[in-house]
Parts: structure tokens; C-alpha cells; sequence
């Protein structure tokens, strides 16, 4: 089945950002999951490479501002990182573990982290083998469009995303880098800052069929511009009222 008839799904739902997580209870941990499914809500979950090449779910590069750890994710196999608490409780989840608690009861996001000049195939590579064995909704995304482009080739049947956000950058410039990126990455799917919405552009590629989502949304006020310049909101505390 082509990947335009199976990301229908991807406009359907509000998706909570690293699971459904507040002061108590820990980002991208199986608490937040758990409370992502019991509200009803789709996820996004992080997944950066431990030091022998497994999908872990976790956003940071270091083990510091959310378990009692230190030091680069990359220095752990995945074994000793199954085994780090998060200060909130539970432990770092390998993606294989995501899924199988999740088990297709609501559709996920995985963003699939990059940096220029760090190794990310065997990252990709353990993604591909974890959604090989899953037959629930879940799709792959990045900011960064070598591996979207990646995925084209490697899991043609998921949906994938190119992950983008103008920040600081002049917005004619930005248009025409994102512009190229997509194309360059055979993207499916924007997901795109909320901060730059509205856009003609983005527009434009929404009439064409291609799904705009938008991150991060924190507001009721976020919410209501998400609800008309894109198809799905991925939410976190007050975006999520």
C-alpha cells in the first residue's frame, strides 16, 4: 500500500508531546505513555543511539537534566541505559519497549535525533527493525533530511516527516533552505514550529495532500492557530486543556 494511502491517520489526532508528562511525572517515560493512551491522545517520543547502536527513548544527548546520571547517552550500552532511573521514576525505555506498551492503541511519532557530524545510521537501522515487528500507526520524523531521505529507501511503507522550525534565521532564506530540504528528503509529512505558522508555503504543501503537523503546542491560544493552519497539533500542559 503506498504511504499516502497509510498516513490518512495522521491528521485524525492530537498528539501529546513526549508522552503526557507534567512536574511529577517524567518526558518520554512509560508513565507519560501510559497517561498519553488513557486520555486518548497520540504520541511523539525522542530516540537517540546508545553506545552499541539501539533506539532508545530519551531526548537529550546527555543523562543529566532527567536522571540521576551523567554523561553522553553514547558512552552506555543499551543494557546499562535499561537500567537508569529517571528522576521521575522508570526507567530509560529501549523503542522495541515503547511499542510493545503502546501495542497500536494510538498511533506514534518517533523523532529520530541528529547532530551534523555524529553517526545516526545504526540509530536508523535499530528504528527500521523495532517498526519491522510493529503493525500499529507510528511514524518516523527528523529535523534532519539525510535521514528522512534515509527512510524513503529503508521503510517506504511508514509515513515520514521532515521536522522543521525558522528560528533566528531570515524567513526568505529559511523558505527556500526548507523548500529544498523537503524535496531533497521525499518527505510525506511538515511538522513544523508553531511559531511559523501561518504560512503560505505550508499552505500550499497541505493543499498538494501533505499533512502539516505543528510542535510545540503550549496554549489554548497555540491550540486555536494550530487548528487552522495545520492538520495536527503535537501538545504538551496547557496546549493539551
Amino acid at each position: 500500500m503506498a504511504v499516502m494511502a497509510r498516513q490518512v491517520w495522521l491528521a485524525d489526532w492530537t498528539y501529546a508531546h513526549r508522552g503526557l508528562h507534567d512536574a511529577d511525572t517524567c518526558e518520554n517515560s512509560p508513565a507519560a505513555f501510559r497517561g498519553a493512551i488513557k486520555a486518548g491522545l497520540g504520541i511523539e517520543c525522542d530516540v537517540q543511539m546508545s553506545g552499541d547502536g539501539e533506539a532508545m527513548v530519551f531526548h537529550d544527548w546527555t543523562l543529566d537534566r532527567l536522571t540521576t546520571e551523567s554523561g553522553a547517552l553514547r558512552d552506555r550500552t543499551a543494557d546499562e541505559l535499561a537500567q537508569i532511573a529517571l528522576k521521575s521514576g522508570g526507567n530509560i525505555p529501549r523503542l522495541c519497549e515503547f511499542l510493545a506498551l503502546v501495542g497500536g492503541r494510538v498511533p506514534v511519532l518517533i523523532e529520530v535525533k541528529s547532530k551534523r557530524d555524529a553517526e545516526w545510521k545504526p540509530l536508523a537501522r535499530s528504528v527500521v527493525q523495532a517498526l519491522s515487528r510493529y503493525n500499529g500507526p507510528a511514524a518516523v520524523m527528523s529535523f534532519d533530511p539525510r535521514i528522512v531521505r534515509w527512510f524513503s529507501r529503508t521503510l517506504p511503507t511508514r509515513p515520514r516527516g521532515l521536522v522543521t522550525g525558522r528560528g533566528e534565521k531570515q524567513r526568505l532564506a529559511f523558505a527556500v533552505e526548507r523548500a529544498m530540504a523537503i524535496v531533497h528528503a521525499r518527505a510525506t509529512f511538515i511538522a513544523c514550529d508553531i511559531r511559523d505558522l501561518p504560512d503560505p508555503a505550508l499552505d500550499r504543501y497541505r493543499r498538494r495532500g501533505m499533512p502539516l503537523l505543528t510542535w510545540t503546542v503550549r496554549s489554548r491560544e497555540l491550540m486555536a492557530r494550530a487548528r487552522h493552519h495545520a492538520d495536527a497539533a503535537i501538545a504538551e500542559g496547557a496546549g493539551l486543556a
